[in-house]
């Protein structure tokens, strides 16, 4: 996903006011984010619905601690392929596998089973928004004794893994390239499949505020809600519902809020950590806790944010976002994880002070 430029002050570009963005804008964007497509990957397209055609078992797999683009596009998948005719699994490579509460409403949970009943073999496998094989988690040796590994994503930092990829940077959304899959397998949409691509889509273009968002986007949109669905109660439900102890921990994560003007290269970063030990006194999960990053990148004297939220083992993974001046995605990178331009992250064991620092000097001087 990407943010939108946003910022003025010390080191501000001319892109960093809506004014100087509008005034550098270029031409009408691509009616699809599919359109830069080339000859080799509509070729791709047609090998991996030619396997979906022979497959008579599909195992479909997301991301470690799923987000609604990678449970959405896996279960909208999975439902369509289910009404084809196909057996499938849904499943994601953790242990306990938690469903975020915000996602608890997606159509087609029943098909998600523990990353253990996924064969040691599968038949075929089509895994959804994983941006690196260290994100298949649990399920990583069985995907890859898969005799076909098809990988569906959008992020440009994929080094591109896997038999087959359909891997699109141009897409906002895993999402899209899925209901791309549903016109190719020639699924008409329902309200269950709307939901789940709905979600997916609401979710990784910042509810259609991120610079990402194309007119097509919004035509899908479009399309998503004809079918009937709550989009009210979806949007409700991912970003306006919480418990009252994330009240709590979100209250304490801006205590310790710091502000550190000078970092890169005078643009600002501000960032935040979230110990264990405040999820455990508040009863709050760390997948409740995944929009503190939006909080946390609104200070206009900041493009950079970063929060860093401690698994009970230790683990602290770190969620960054940059406004349009700074590849985030690069800063992860040298601390092992990736995503996108503006929004990426990353997972390390090793203390607070030490990981802050290892990003600070990451982020460009200049």
């Amino acid at each position: 996903m990407t943010a939108e430029p946003a910022r003025t002050g010390q080191g501000a570009s001319s892109t960093d006011t809506v004014e100087g963005a509008l005034a550098v804008l270029p031409g009408p964007r691509s009616e699809s984010p599919l359109a830069h497509s080339s000859e080799g990957f509509e070729l791709e397209w047609q090998r991996v619905v030619a396997l979906i055609g022979s497959a008579s078992e599909i195992d479909l797999i997301c991301h470690i601690n799923p987000d609604g683009d990678a449970l959405g596009s896996a279960l909208a998948a999975g439902l369509a392929l289910r009404s084809l005719g196909h057996r499938v699994r849904v499943s994601f490579g953790d242990d306990p596998q938690v469903i975020p509460e915000s996602l608890a409403f997606l159509p087609g949970q029943e098909l998600i089973v523990p990353a253990a009943e996924v064969p040691d073999r599968p038949e075929l496998v089509l895994c959804f928004d994983v941006a690196a094989e260290s994100r298949l988690g649990l399920l990583h040796a069985k995907a890859f004794a898969a005799p076909a590994l098809v990988v569906i994503d959008h992020h440009a930092s994929n080094p591109g893994f896997g038999t087959h990829r359909l891997i699109d940077p141009g897409a906002p959304a895993t999402a899209v390239l899925v209901d791309e899959l549903l016109r190719r397998l020639q699924v008409p949409l329902d309200q269950a499949l709307a939901t789940c691509l709905y979600t997916g889509v609401a979710t990784d273009t910042g509810s259609f505020k991120y610079a990402g968002t194309t007119p097509a986007t919004h035509e899908l949109a479009g399309r998503l809600l004809a079918t009937g669905i709550r989009h009210d109660l979806i949007s409700r439900q991912l970003w306006d519902t919480s418990s009252f102890g994330y009240l709590k921990v979100l209250a304490g994560a801006l205590e310790r809020a710091v502000y550190e003007p000078e970092a890169a290269g005078g643009r600002g970063l501000v960032w935040t950590w979230v110990p264990y030990q405040d999820l455990a006194l508040f009863g709050v999960t760390v997948e409740e806790i995944e929009g503190l990053i939006d909080v946390l990148r609104r200070p206009a004297e900041a493009e950079v944010a970063l929060v860093l939220k401690q698994d009970p083992d230790g683990t602290l993974r770190g969620s960054c976002r940059a406004k349009g001046a700074v590849d985030v995605a690069a800063v992860c990178a040298e601390l092992g994880g990736g995503g996108h331009k503006f929004a990426a992250g990353f997972a390390v064991r090793e203390d607070v002070p030490a990981v802050v620092g290892r990003f600070r000097a990451a982020l460009p001087s200049c």
